[in-house]
């Protein structure tokens, strides 16, 4: 099959000096230069952590073009379809078909066992965490995605994703999601002159161990930045402050020492590539590490 669509390509080379001409300028609006009737570029998600590759492949390469985002993928299972390219904000339709749905109200109730809910039980304005039975192997798992009804598009569900779950940094039961804690990380390197954010994943101390040590426990961030070769004291503290800023339990919790200072390690360039190949899938990069295995990877990459 290769050889024969290789023997069906032949070389363009009108096209090639005009690609070499375009990157001898530069990457900076790369996109735009090379396909100018491009209206708009599909992304795999544009939520989460995920956001921050988003905003920098928006900001440099594609020059403010839309991202959109045409599917809804939990678990390796596709969910649901996106029918409004032009709104910032994804939201999914989703097909009832395509793999079996349950949702758990939340936040659950504690004085009363809570029960799942279908398809057609939805309310919109309410917040459901999902609970997937997908293909191959129809086994039945908790996806860690919580989801909000945003209204029904032919009687069809329309949901837009809130959180992972799992994602959430919680050591004294605190749960700083995802998304806000990156807010969180790209103001304070906004605070670093000449930084800019590549990539970031954290740690919570019970993962460490012995190695955290003795004291309270307490969250260690490791970043990829451009333009930055060392941390001073002053920038790691910097990160503490702006979570303690945004969020009001976490400031209690470190002001009574039952959450100790935040450790911020500055990684070498490549540390993530390094990360996703020891991952060995293509899921999404988690933001919070749960492995010991990926935990002793990206320690190895630490340069300060």
């Amino acid at each position: 099959m290769r050889g024969r669509l290789q023997a069906l390509l032949v070389p363009d080379s009108t096209r090639a000096a005009e690609l070499r001409a375009e990157c001898e300028r530069g990457f900076e609006g790369i996109v735009r230069r090379l396909w100018p009737q491009l209206q708009v570029v599909v992304v795999g998600t544009v939520r989460g952590g995920e956001r921050l590759y988003c905003d920098a492949l928006s900001r440099a390469a594609c020059e403010g073009l839309p991202l959109y985002c045409p599917w809804y993928r939990v678990a390796g299972a596709l969910l649901g379809v996106n029918l409004w390219p032009k709104e910032p904000t994804p939201r999914f339709v989703l097909c009832p078909e395509w793999a079996f749905c349950e949702f758990l109200p939340c936040p659950a109730e504690e004085e009363e066992k809570q029960c799942t809910v279908l398809l057609g039980e939805l309310w919109e304005g309410r917040e459901y965490t999902l609970i997937l039975t997908a293909r191959p192997g129809e086994y039945r798992c908790c996806a860690g995605e919580v989801l909000q009804v945003a209204g029904f598009h032919k009687q069809c569900p329309v949901v837009e994703p809130v959180r992972r779950e799992s994602q959430a940094l919680s050591v004294r039961g605190e749960s700083i999601p995802e998304e806000q804690f990156c807010r969180s990380l790209c103001r304070a390197v906004g605070m670093w002159p000449g930084a800019r954010l590549m990539d970031y994943i954290c740690v919570e101390s019970t993962l460490l161990g012995a190695s955290s040590g003795a004291g309270a426990p307490h969250y260690e961030v490791f970043v990829e930045l451009r333009g930055l070769r060392d941390l001073s004291e002053g920038q790691r503290h910097k990160l503490d402050h702006c979570l303690q800023e945004d969020f009001p339990i976490y400031k209690s919790f470190r002001f009574k020492g039952s959450i100790g200072p935040l450790r911020l390690h500055l990684v070498g360039a490549g540390a993530f590539a390094r990360l996703r190949e020891a991952m060995g899938c293509p899921v999404p990069m988690p933001r919070v590490l749960r492995e010991e295995r990926l935990l002793a990877v990206i320690q190895g990459t630490v340069i300060s």
